[in-house]
C-alpha cells in the first residue's frame, strides 16, 4: 500500500476562507443600498475634480475686475472671494488637489505599512521594535504630528502627503500583522508547513488573500480620514500654499469672511461632506459584505 505524496500546491484548502469567492458579495454591496449611495457621492466629487478645466468658467487664480465678495449668481455660481476670484472655479480645482492627496498618500501609506507589517512580524526582535515605533507614532494625534512635521518640512502639499503616509503606516502595518499572526495559527497553514511549504508560499497562498478584504475596508476609512487631515492642515495654514486652492483652504477663507459673505464656505463644505460620507458608506458596505 503506497502512501500518497502531497505537495503544498495540492493541499486541501477546504478550511481556508480565502478559497471562497467573495467578489459577488462585494459587487452586490457596492451596487445597492449604502454602497451604491457612497459610490454615487464619491463619483460626483471625482467627476467634478477631473472635469474642472471644462466646468470652471474662470481660472482658479484669476482676479475679476469689480467682482469683490459678490453673492451667488448665474455668472458666479458660488460667488466671489475677497480678492475677486470665482469661488466655484477655485472649488472644482481644489477638489483635484484633495483627490491627489487622498488617492496618492493613503495607498502609499497602505503599501509601506503592509510591507513593514509583513516583513517585521516574521522575527520577534523586529516585530517588537516595529510595534514600539508604531506606538510612538499613534501616540500623537494627526494634527500634532502635522504641526511637528511642518516645523521641519514647512507647509505645502507634499507635507500633507507625508503626514498622511506617516499616520496611516502603523494602521496598515498592525492590520497586516494581526492577519498574519491569525492565519499562521490556522489548521490549513499548519498542514502546509508540515508538508514543507515555505514562508513565502504560505504568505502568497494564505496570508495575503486573508488580508485583502480588511485592507480594502480600511483603505476606504483611511481615505475619509485623509480628507479631514488635509482640510485641517490647510485650515491651519500648514497645507496647500496660497494661491493654490484646496477644500481646506477654501473653508478657511470662508470662515475669515463669514460676516461679509456667509455663503462662501457652503460649496467646499458640501463637497467635503459628500466625499467623507461617500467613503464611509463604501467602507460600511464592504464590512457588511465581509460578515455576510
Amino acid at each position: 500500500m503506497s502512501a500518497e505524496i502531497i505537495i503544498p500546491g495540492e493541499l486541501d484548502d477546504s478550511l481556508d476562507p480565502t478559497q471562497h469567492d467573495v467578489r459577488p458579495q462585494r459587487r452586490r454591496a457596492l451596487t445597492q443600498g449604502r454602497g451604491l449611495v457612497g459610490l454615487v457621492l464619491v463619483g460626483i466629487v471625482v467627476v467634478l475634480g477631473f472635469a474642472a478645466p471644462l466646468l470652471a468658467p474662470y481660472s482658479p487664480n484669476e482676479q475679476i475686475p469689480g467682482a469683490n465678495l459678490l453673492g451667488p449668481s448665474s455668472t458666479h455660481w458660488l460667488g466671489t472671494d475677497e480678492v475677486n476670484r470665482d469661488v466655484f472655479s477655485r472649488m472644482v480645482h481644489g477638489i483635484r488637489v484633495d483627490l491627489l492627496v487622498v488617492f496618492l498618500a493613503v495607498p502609499l501609506g497602505a503599501i509601506l505599512g503592509s510591507l513593514v507589517g509583513l516583513v517585521t512580524s516574521w522575527w520577534r526582535i523586529t516585530d517588537v521594535l516595529t510595534q514600539r515605533v508604531f506606538d510612538v507614532i499613534l501616540a500623537f494625534p494627526s494634527l500634532i504630528l502635522a504641526i511637528a512635521l511642518s516645523a521641519f518640512l514647512g507647509p505645502g502639499l507634499w507635507t500633507v502627503v507625508i503626514v498622511i503616509v506617516a499616520a496611516e503606516l502603523p494602521v496598515f502595518g498592525r492590520l497586516v500583522r494581526t492577519s498574519l499572526r491569525t492565519v499562521r495559527e490556522m489548521p490549513f497553514v499548519e498542514a502546509a508547513e508540515v508538508v514543507g511549504a515555505g514562508p513565502l508560499w504560505v504568505l502568497r497562498r494564505h496570508v495575503l488573500p486573508n488580508s485583502l478584504e480588511p485592507l480594502t475596508i480600511q483603505l476606504a476609512v483611511s481615505m475619509s480620514v485623509a480628507v479631514f487631515i488635509e482640510g485641517a492642515m490647510s485650515f491651519l495654514g500648514l497645507g496647500v500654499r496660497p494661491p493654490a486652492a484646496s477644500l481646506g483652504s477654501l473653508i478657511r477663507d470662508g470662515v475669515r469672511t463669514m460676516y461679509d459673505a456667509p455663503y462662501f464656505a457652503v460649496g467646499p463644505l458640501l463637497v467635503v461632506v459628500a466625499l467623507v460620507l461617500g467613503l464611509l458608506l463604501i467602507s460600511q458596505a464592504l464590512a457588511e459584505s465581509r460578515r455576510a
